[in-house]
């Protein structure tokens, strides 16, 4: 996703769900986002989990296709899905969350800079996340899926976890490329 400054500079969004939990691990705020970054970011996703992702499901940005991802993948075993172009529908969930993220948040605030930009992403990703339960987890938040019912740590999801990222511009005024 991509939004803009006060000063009307923009910046882009890159964010990690686990699409069993819908838990937003992630929302990464800069003016530049390479494939190694993207990288840098699913590795500190993977080791907070103590538990790798099975698959990963993205568009066809740049810097999801570079590289350093395709490295980043083979080195760690995790398939890569890339959806159809044209095909949203195929990362349903994640046209979701971005939806729901730019309607109650990126609408709503004027940022000021790339600090202040940060801060309000961390504070809506932690009122999603500890906050809001979902119907398709039975009425149950994302943090307290992945702390599980005991209520102890979260020590990661089964095998075959699946992980939407989705890092690509898409504004709802004007054209819209799909993550």
């Amino acid at each position: 996703m991509s939004d803009a400054f006060a000063c009307r500079r923009s910046f882009r969004i890159f964010a990690v769900v686990d699409d069993y939990s819908r838990e937003c691990m992630r929302l990464i705020a800069d003016t530049s986002i390479s494939g190694a970054r993207v990288g840098r970011e699913l590795d500190a996703a993977v080791f907070e989990r103590i538990a790798r992702p099975h698959t990963i499901v993205s568009e066809n940005g740049t810097e999801l296709t570079s590289t350093a991802i395709l490295r980043w993948s083979k080195e760690r075993n995790v398939e890569w899905h890339y959806i159809a172009p044209g095909k949203p529908y195929q990362n349903g969930f994640i046209e979701s969350f971005n939806a729901r993220l730019r309607d109650e948040l990126l609408n709503e605030t004027i940022f000021a800079s790339l600090a202040h930009a940060r801060q309000e992403l961390e504070a809506w990703r932690h009122d999603y996340n500890h906050f809001r339960p979902h119907s398709s987890l039975g009425n149950r938040t994302p943090a307290e899926i992945g702390a599980g019912s005991s209520g102890k740590p979260y020590r990661g999801h089964a095998p075959d976890t699946v992980v939407a990222i989705t890092p690509n511009d898409g504004h709802q005024n004007g054209p819209r490329l799909y993550s």
